[in-house]
C-alpha cells in the first residue's frame, strides 16, 4: 500500500536526548534503548471515514517520537497498519450503498492527505490488512496447529478463535481484571457470548465466509480475518518481535494491544511482542471522547477546507500532553493560531536572543515522555524576547529548524 509524501528534517546543531517513554506494561517512564535501526509499530486506521482529530493527535505523537529518534541519528522503521476489512467498514458501505473496497481506498487516500498537511512523517511501510491475508492464514494455522487456537463447534460457520490462556502471559500489558476486560472486550468489538467458545474472552482470529461478506479461500476454509491477528502478522512479518514500540490510542491498550501481543508471543514463544507500549490519550469534544459511534467528530479534512493552516491544529493538539485526555474547542484552535502567529513573527526577525538554550531546553521536554506543554512554552519565552529586538543573527533560524525538526511544525 503507498504511503504519503514526506518532508526533509532539518539537522540541530547540539546535543540530543535520549528519549524516555511512559510504558503501560510497566507502569512507568522508562528509557527506550534501540539499536542502529529503532523499531516502531502504530495502530493505523480503520477506513470508513475521514481522519478526526482523534486519530491526529495519536499519529502526533508517535510522529513526535520517529523526529527524537531521527535527532538522537537512529534510523527509524515504521510501520503502520490499514485495516481496509472489518465490520465497521462493511457496515458503513451496506450503510450508504457504497462498495467496501471503494469506501476503503477512498477513505485512505483521505487519511494520507490530511497526514501530509499535519507534516506526520510517513512510516516506511503502510500495510493494508487485504494484502495481508496470506500471512494471517498462516499465523492461525500455526495457532491451530500449537493448540493455542480452535474452532467452535459450529457446523455452518467454525470459525477460529484464540485461546487468551495460550500465551500464558495474558494481562501484562493493561493490567486490567476480568470483569474489566469482559466489559470493555463487549465494547469494542468483542463476542463474549458466541456460541461454542470456550471462554467469553476468546477472540477471533478467522470469521468463515458468510453470505454477502468478502472472503477468501485459504487453508482455513473461506474466510477473512480477524482484527487483532491483522497487527499481530504485519508487525511479526516486517519488524520480528522484540521490536522496540508498539502504539496507538488508549482505547487499543485493551482488547487489541493485549491480544495482537498475545497471539504474538504464543506463535514465537518469546516474550515480549514489544519493548515499549506506549498509548496516547483521546480527544473530547462537548465533553465527551470525539468517536464515530457518538458522531461527535472535527474533520482535519474539514479544517482544511475551512482554510485552518495545518500547523495551528498541530500546534493546538501539541500543547496538551499526550497521554491526557483532552478537549478540543474553538478557543484552543484559536490560542494556536496566535501563538503560531508570534513564533512566525519572531523568526523572521533579523536577530534575536542566543537560541542554543532555547534548543537545549527543546530537547529536554521532549526527551522527557515528549512534555510538549513545557516544549511550547520555552520557545514562547524566545520568540517573547526576539520581539523585542536585538540579539544574534543566526538564531532566528536556529529556531526555525529546531521546532521544525523536533515539533514538526514549519514557521
Amino acid at each position: 500500500m503507498q504511503t504519503w509524501s514526506t518532508t526533509e528534517v532539518p539537522k540541530v546543531p547540539g546535543v540530543p536526548r535520549p528519549l524516555r517513554l511512559y510504558d503501560t506494561a510497566a507502569a512507568e517512564i522508562r528509557p527506550l534503548a534501540p539499536g542502529r535501526t529503532a523499531g516502531m509499530y502504530v495502530c493505523g486506521i480503520t477506513p470508513y471515514d475521514a481522519t478526526h482529530l482523534g486519530h491526529a493527535a495519536t499519529y502526533l505523537a508517535f510522529d513526535l517520537v520517529h523526529r527524537q529518534w531521527l535527532d538522537n541519528g537512529h534510523q527509524v522503521h515504521y510501520v503502520q497498519n490499514v485495516t481496509d476489512v472489518d465490520d465497521p467498514l462493511l457496515e458503513r458501505a451496506a450503510r450508504d450503498r457504497d462498495d467496501w473496497v471503494v469506501l476503503g481506498m477512498r477513505e485512505t487516500a483521505l487519511f494520507r492527505e490530511d497526514m501530509e498537511a499535519l507534516r506526520v512523517l510517513p512510516p516506511r511501510e503502510l500495510v493494508g490488512a487485504v494484502e495481508t491475508v496470506p500471512e494471517i492464514v498462516e499465523a492461525v494455522s500455526k495457532l491451530l496447529a500449537g493448540g493455542a487456537a480452535y474452532r467452535v463447534d459450529d457446523a455452518t460457520y467454525p470459525d477460529v478463535y484464540f485461546d487468551h490462556t495460550a500465551s500464558g502471559r495474558f494481562g501484562y500489558e493493561s493490567h486490567y481484571d476480568e470483569p474489566t476486560m469482559a466489559r470493555l472486550f463487549a465494547e469494542r468489538g468483542g463476542d463474549p457470548h458466541r456460541e461454542g467458545k470456550r471462554h467469553p474472552l476468546d477472540a477471533l482470529l478467522w470469521r468463515m465466509a458468510r453470505p454477502g461478506e468478502p472472503s477468501w479461500e485459504s487453508e482455513l476454509g473461506a474466510g477473512r480475518p480477524g482484527w487483532h491477528v491483522e497487527c499481530t502478522a504485519i508487525a511479526l512479518g516486517r519488524l520480528g518481535d522484540g521490536f522496540d514500540l508498539q502504539g496507538g490510542g488508549s482505547d487499543l491498550v485493551f482488547p487489541h494491544h493485549e491480544y495482537s501481543a498475545a497471539h504474538a508471543e504464543a506463535l514465537t514463544g518469546r516474550h515480549p511482542f514489544a519493548r515499549h507500549y506506549v498509548h496516547a490519550g483521546m480527544i473530547g469534544l462537548d465533553g465527551e471522547k470525539m468517536s464515530k459511534s457518538r458522531g461527535n467528530l472535527v474533520f482535519v479534512s474539514r479544517l482544511r477546507a475551512d482554510r485552518v493552516d495545518p500547523a495551528a491544529i498541530r500546534l493546538a493538539l501539541l500543547s496538551g500532553h499526550y497521554r491526557t485526555d483532552r478537549p478540543w474547542s474553538d478557543d484552543l484552535l484559536g490560542a494556536a493560531s496566535a501563538r503560531l502567529a508570534r513564533w512566525r513573527e519572531a523568526v523572521a526577525r533579523p536577530a534575536g536572543p542566543d537560541a542554543a538554550d532555547t534548543v537545549a531546553r527543546l530537547r529536554d521536554h521532549l526527551s522527557d515522555d515528549l512534555d510538549t506543554p513545557a516544549a511550547l512554552t520555552a520557545v514562547d519565552a524566545w520568540s517573547g524576547q526576539a520581539l523585542t529586538g536585538g540579539g544574534v543573527q543566526s538564531a532566528p533560524g536556529l529556531v526555525r529548524d529546531a521546532v521544525d525538526a523536533l515539533l514538526g511544525i514549519r514557521l
